[in-house]
């Protein structure tokens, strides 16, 4: 909320500032950093010939015709003509008198606005109009600000234009590094991204190319290492129990395994466990395709924490990801003789009580469930390590209550959408990452194809032939029951249509709506070969492991998100059998649609896709930032401008060791008012 002083610093008034806190601007320097949208270039008169079309101009005329016609609708049409002869149609749907009044036959005027082609012939639609024998020219190009209702552009420029007089703009890093790095000071990029001059092309300003903006990119990206490497150093500066395993039961788990660890994953395991023999806390955070195994990974650290006298709780974000995390450690566990604990929130009370005092009593070295860990009344004795899967599901605080359940314990997280390396270098700076880069031997390969939804009757004749060779089918709706706005097949329609279709087959099916208990008894009649096909919306997207499940169908994959359709696709493929993923789609398909329909098709490498996906939607969306509290970016653009970044990381660790005055007086000028922006 902008306090009684900012309001004042900018002359405005309370209402006005409540207009200005729906733009997420409550200080002076949040003013400051509100940069245009576009620029309207008002310092010369185009004539009329010469205007491009779909650019912004400013042409000058004298009124020649005025008319109010009614056919298609109500609109009000004038024509003026300039000193060369040109004729240009100014067309209004909504207008006044006013406006008649302003732009009379014989009158004089300035129009500002786009030139296309219209129904009269060369046009603008809704321009800006002024009259020419009382205006000047701009000195500069008119900027043009994100608004809201109530808040018009001559008012923004003028607190914009206040708030720079008002803010100090001294720079906070050395002429020597701004020179090295050939930026100019920001009090000159700002105020000229403020008010180009008129040499400056309108579409030269909006690229993000120009050094004014380099320069407030590099101090954002800068900003955010910086409070990454600090974060980081807090974190080492904790102290953490030692965990270092005897290597008892671990052996033996390894013995009683029908495979052997990759490679990579032995060494993303060896990694793993020098951080818990550390005596500060573990954050690591565990990255893999899917299928490629961390779930093994994860068991093995977590039999490390047991054999030193600790519990371990592992974190998943949905029930039926919980369940087979439970139901695998329990496989895994029981014959070693450690008992595992299940927490969720639909369990019944009885169980749940038990599963508690399991927990709180030590009996259960190992808790596995949803977000019901971490309440307030489930109570660990001695918790060493925290697992969270895939962890950009949860919220910040959500991951710190369960971490708070132990005294700075070590964390693990664990995530099946891969991260950019972008990314990585930026938001997850804190962290030490470990890469499972390699699939098991067996995993085989899974063939991708798109089919438009009219061909549907073929893919459900593709169905009852895997069917027909014992294996089994995966078939995925986005939606459980009809949606009038987007009138989309749902998974109730879909296993009376399949019944109805393929009569000799058995058909189930899974949603989330479900209790817990009905969704496992159907998962286990599946997994136990009972069920030929599983209609299904995406609750099982992760952690649903059926090595005779060969044919995933997904319904609607125009609607689904990249990574989404990954953890889908990753669902078949883990045995013997050749598998096929097919994407059902309807037409017709949006630009965004058929991008991430192309990126699903030509690629089966996680980290490709989520690279696309990170091009195509951005770090916010990629990552869910709003639920998971991922910072978000202002002005650099991570694929764009990856060598600013590169600079920001190397930079930042000389400074915070060499001139803490620099890195304190950098951050508090970007991180005053936005607690999350960077990360801090």
């Amino acid at each position: 909320m902008m306090t009684p002083e900012h309001q004042k610093l900018l002359k405005i008034t309370e209402a006005t500032a409540k207009k200005l806190e729906k733009l997420h601007l409550q200080t002076p320097w949040d003013v400051v950093l509100h940069l245009p949208l576009r620029y309207e270039d008002e310092t010369h008169i185009m004539p009329i010939k010469d205007a491009p079309l779909g650019v912004p101009c400013q042409v000058e005329g004298e009124v020649i015709h005025q008319e109010v016609r009614f056919k298609p609708r109500k609109q009000l049409i004038v024509q003026i003509r300039d000193d060369g002869g040109s004729v240009l149609f100014l067309r209004f749907i909504h207008f006044y008198p006013s406006h008649q009044k302003q732009m009379a036959e014989g009158k004089r005027i300035r129009a500002v606005g786009e030139i296309k082609h219209g129904f009269y012939g060369s046009e603008m639609i809704h321009p800006k109009i002024r009259d020419a024998e009382n205006s000047g020219l701009a000195e500069s190009l008119t900027p043009v600000y994100p608004s809201v209702n109530g808040l018009n552009q001559p008012t923004l420029r003028r607190i914009v234009q206040t708030a720079l007089e008002a803010v100090s703009l001294h720079d906070t890093l050395p002429d020597e590094l701004l020179g090295r790095l050939k930026l100019p000071h920001l009090a000159e990029s700002l105020r000229l991204l403020h008010a180009p001059p008129p040499e400056y092309g309108i579409y030269q300003l909006s690229d993000g190319t120009l050094p004014a903006w380099q320069r407030l990119k590099f101090d954002e990206l800068l900003a955010q290492q910086l409070s990454m490497r600090l974060a980081r150093q807090k974190r080492v500066s904790g102290q953490a129990k030692p965990l270092t395993g005897t290597g008892a039961w671990s052996d033996k788990l390894l013995a009683a395994l029908p495979f052997g660890l990759t490679q990579a994953q032995q060494r993303v395991l060896s990694e793993i466990r020098v951080d818990m023999a550390q005596t500060h806390p573990m954050h690591r955070l565990l990255q893999g395709d899917v299928g490629s195994g961390k779930t093994i990974v994860a068991a093995l650290a977590a039999l490390t924490a047991v054999e030193a006298g600790f519990q371990v709780a592992v974190m998943a974000p949905t029930e039926i990801l919980a369940e087979q995390h439970y139901l695998k450690f329990k496989q895994w566990f029981e014959p070693l003789g450690l008992a595992v604990a299940r927490l969720s929130g639909s369990q019944r009370k009885k169980a749940k009580e038990q599963n508690k005092a399991a927990i709180s009593d030590g009996l259960a070295p190992i808790a596995v469930g949803t977000h019901a860990l971490f309440q307030d009344d489930v109570q660990f004795q001695r918790l060493g390590l925290v697992i969270v899967d895939e962890q950009h599901r949860f919220g910040v605080a959500q991951r710190l209550a369960l971490k708070n359940k132990g005294s700075d314990v070590h964390q693990l997280m664990m995530s099946a959408t891969p991260i950019p390396r972008t990314l990585a270098m930026s938001f997850f700076a804190d962290l030490d990452v470990s890469v499972i880069d390699e699939l098991p031997p067996n995993r085989t390969p899974v063939k991708t194809r798109l089919v438009n939804s009219a061909r549907r009757a073929e893919v459900e004749g593709f169905v009852l032939n895997t069917c027909r060779k014992g294996q089994q089918v995966y078939w995925v709706c986005p939606l459980i029951e009809e949606s009038e706005v987007l009138q989309l097949q749902t998974a109730v329609d879909t296993l009376a249509e399949l019944q109805t279709a393929l009569p000799e087959l058995t058909v189930g099916l899974v949603h989330g709506r479900m209790k817990a208990a009905e969704k496992a008894a159907v998962m286990d009649e599946f997994s136990s070969g009972r069920l030929n096909v599983l209609v299904a919306t995406t609750v099982i997207e992760v952690g649903v492991d059926v090595p005779n499940a060969s044919l995933m169908v997904i319904e609607h994959a125009e609607r689904m998100g990249l990574a989404q359709l990954h953890q889908l696709r990753g669902r078949v493929g883990r045995g013997a059998a050749v598998s096929t993923c097919v994407l059902l789609f309807s037409e017709p398909l949006s630009d965004l649609a058929k991008a991430r329909l192309k990126v699903i098709y030509e690629h089966t490498d996680g980290f490709e896709i989520a690279r696309q996906d990170l091009n195509i939607r951005g770090p916010g969306e990629f990552l869910g930032a709003r639920q998971s509290g991922v910072p978000m970016l202002r002005f650099a653009n991570l694929e764009e401008d990856l060598y600013l970044l590169e600079h920001a990381r190397e930079i930042a660790p000389r400074l915070i060791a060499e001139r803490p005055d620099i890195v304190e007086a950098h951050l508090a000028r970007w991180l005053a008012s936005r607690e999350n922006y960077l990360g801090v």
